[in-house]
Order: C-alpha cells, then structure tokens, then sequence
C-alpha cells in the first residue's frame, strides 16, 4: 500500500487474530494502519452486530470517523452525535465507556466485530464483557492504545502473556514508524513531552508513574512579577476548587497577545490559616468581590469570561446562581489528561505564573503521584496540598477549546524561528 510505512503494512496484512491491538508512542501511524485493516474487516465481516467503543462518542468521532472519512469520504455515514454509523455500507453501533451504562449496553449485543479507541481507558469489566459477546464465528476485535502503567490491567492479564494468547496479534509502534511526520515535527514533539509523559508517549514505554509530576516546573522560568504580565487578548476564566475543612482555591487564566498562557491571580482562602470556615454565602460573597476587581497591572476593560467550578461543589454552584452570578459552569475534571496538558504547556514554556499565584507556586514543587496508587495501576496524584494546582487544571483544561489554536500557532512560530 503506497504511502505506508513498513510496520504499518506489515500489521494490516498480520492482524488475523481473534484480538488485534496497535500499541505505542503517539503519532506513530497505529491509528491509521489499524484504521485500514478495520475498514477491510467490515466489508468482509461475518453477519452480526459491529461496535466503535471509545471514552465518548465525541472522542470516536474525532478518533475514529473523521480519520476514516479522511482516508475517503464513502467509507463512513454519520449525523455527529448519534450512536449509530454506517462504515463500508454496514450499520456499527457507537459506544462510549466512559459511561457506566456501557457494559449493560455491551451486554445486550452478541457482536461480531468491534474496534476499541485508547482501550488503556475501558474499565477492566467492559473489556472483558466485551471479549465474551464476540462469539459469533468469525469475529474479531481491533484496539488502539497508548501506553499506560506496567501494572495495568491491559499489560498484565493480557499483553504480558502474548505467549499463552495465540489467538493475539499486538504490534508496537514507534514515530520512525509514521513516513508523514517530518524531522522537525518529531523534535517538537520531543520537547513537549517530560518525564512519565515522555517516556509513555514518546518511547512508547508501559512505565509506571513515579517521582514529581510536574518535573520541568522551574520558578526562575515559570514565575514573573505580576507587574510585568504582557497586553492580554482575553481573560478566560476562573478555575476554582472547592473546600470546606480544605483551602478553596480560585486561579484566573489568561491568553497573552503572543498566543501563551498566564495564570494572572489567585483568590485562596484556607480555614486552617485563617482560623475561620466560611458558610457558601459567605465564600459567594467574597469571590465575586474579588472577580470584580481590576486582575492586570495595566488599564483594560477585559473581565474573566467564566467561573469553572469543581463539579462536585453542587451547594456553592447553587448559592452563587442565587446571588446573581451568571458566569458559573462545571470544570472539566479529567485528573489524568488535565495533568498532562498543564505539563506539557510547562515543558514548551507556553504557560507562566505571575507571582500573585502563592499557592499554585507553593504547591507545584511537591506535586507527586502516589505510590500505593501505582501498585494498582493507577495514575493518581497524592491528594496532599493540591488545591490551587487543582483550580488551575480546571481553568486549563476547561477553555482548551479556545485557547489551543493560538498556542499551536505560537509554537510553530517558534519552531520556525531562526
């Protein structure tokens, strides 16, 4: 097939197991390979239900149908959000696992094909509900995954014991295994990543996760005096992490003229230090006090756009709607991938801190994964003096939407720099 790398060609012509997985580093091509072979499957696939499960139909489209359709239009028929799609003239049921309905969902099909999107994500119970409902003769299952812990559960029920799965095909995959990235998006890519990150997206190594989290976190390089923040083009929220008996955090991030990111100013109120615990009202009160103040060290008329709150603060969700606060939505909460884009915005030096942010500055050095978690499996950071990190994920992650083309092109600029 023109256009393919050897391991690409070689992994759509071998994937005749039961079970065919494409594992590695990101950008490596596995997608795409395994995109083909899953294509060529369902226009030979015995009769019988087909599936795409992935975290969300969101992510399968974007996974999944639009690189199909990518490789040509005809090949895939679907209205963006429903849970059905036609892909080589056959009906394949969407489902997303993030979902915990998703295995009853599974349970109820008796299937005879399924490719799965990232399947380190799928919850042990769904993969193995899924491996028991493909039993019509001729059925096979297809996944993509990058890597995760070495105690995972994919690794080590599954891909540590190929030699007991004969009905197993798993290739690895690297970026020198994708011929359409050039050199120096290789090198940029590089540069984006650190430690666990690096070694899983990169290498594409199953490490577990260990040691500080944000390891390229440097105070001389992050940190700027408040009075020397650049002309800003928008304020575009508040994180906030809510607490009772713990700090409540609230950071404001910014997106500079340049395309970077700023944390710009905190609000922190931790009962321990003042020795007093605010009632909702009184953290609503004090809040929007400071919302309202001036945030840049300059005359603007820019205000913070929105307030993402933890979604789990339902009471001050509910007594901020009542004082009139119009601005209020939930936060993204997903621990794993907020932890890696604050990270990898560290690492190219497209985020700063300015230094009225005291407690993110405070908290950052000794952010670090928890050891007892990682003996699961499990990527999860000490729940230990994390709540101004935790507001700052929230305002991170929550307003990617607007803020990713301009440091995207910020980065290119810079790449492309002499």
């Amino acid at each position: 097939m023109p256009g393919l790398s050897t391991a690409q060609h070689a992994s759509i012509l071998e994937s005749t197991g039961a079970v065919n997985g494409w594992e590695g580093s990101i950008r490596s091509g596995k997608t795409i390979a395994s995109l083909i072979r899953w294509a060529e499957f369902v226009t030979a696939a015995p009769q019988g239900h087909l599936a795409i499960l992935g975290w969300t139909l969101t992510t399968i489209q974007r996974n999944v149908l639009d690189p199909l359709a990518n490789l040509h239009p005809s090949i895939v028929r679907h209205t963006r959000g429903q849970n059905i799609a036609w892909i080589m003239g056959r009906e394949v049921q969407l489902v997303g696992f993030s979902d915990k309905r998703s295995e009853a969902v599974i349970r109820g099909l008796t299937l005879a094909g399924a490719y799965v999107d990232e399947a380190t994500l799928m919850p042990e119970q769904t993969f193995v509900q899924l491996l028991g409902r493909l039993s019509i003769d001729g059925s096979k299952l297809f996944f993509t995954t990058n890597p995760d812990s070495q105690s995972h559960w994919l690794r080590r029920r599954y891909l540590a014991r190929l030699r007991d799965l004969p009905d197993w095909r798993v290739f690895h995959f690297t970026m020198a295994d994708n011929p359409s990235l050039s050199p120096a998006y290789v090198e940029a890519k590089r540069r984006e990543f650190t430690g666990l990150w690096y070694r899983r997206f990169i290498l594409g190594e199953w490490v577990s996760a260990e040691g500080a989290i944000y390891d390229a976190w440097d105070p001389d390089t992050h940190v700027i005096p408040w009075e020397d923040l650049p002309p800003m083009r928008r304020l575009l929220g508040v994180g906030l992490d809510y607490g009772t008996t713990n700090p409540t955090s609230a950071i404001l991030i910014g997106l500079a003229d340049d395309g970077t990111l700023y944390l710009i100013d905190e609000w922190r109120h931790d009962p321990a230090v003042a020795q007093q615990r605010l009632t909702d009202a009184q953290l609503s009160t004090r809040l929007r006090e400071w919302l309202d103040q001036p945030h840049l060290p300059y005359p603007s008329d820019l205000r913070p756009e929105w307030l993402f709150i933890d979604p789990a603060a339902a009471s001050l969700k509910v007594q901020l709607h009542q004082d009139g606060e119009r601005r209020v939505t939930d936060a993204d909460n997903g621990v794993k991938y907020g932890i890696r884009t604050t990270a990898s915005l560290l690492a190219l030096g497209a985020l700063h801190v300015t230094d009225r942010c005291e407690g993110f500055i405070d908290e950052a050095p000794s952010y670090a994964w928890d050891p007892k978690a990682t003996e699961k499996g499990e990527d999860k950071p000490l729940k230990v003096a994390d709540h101004s990190l935790d507001a700052a994920r929230y305002a991170i992650t929550t307003t990617e939407t607007y803020w990713r083309p301009w440091v995207d092109d910020w980065k290119t600029r810079q790449e492309t720099s002499p």
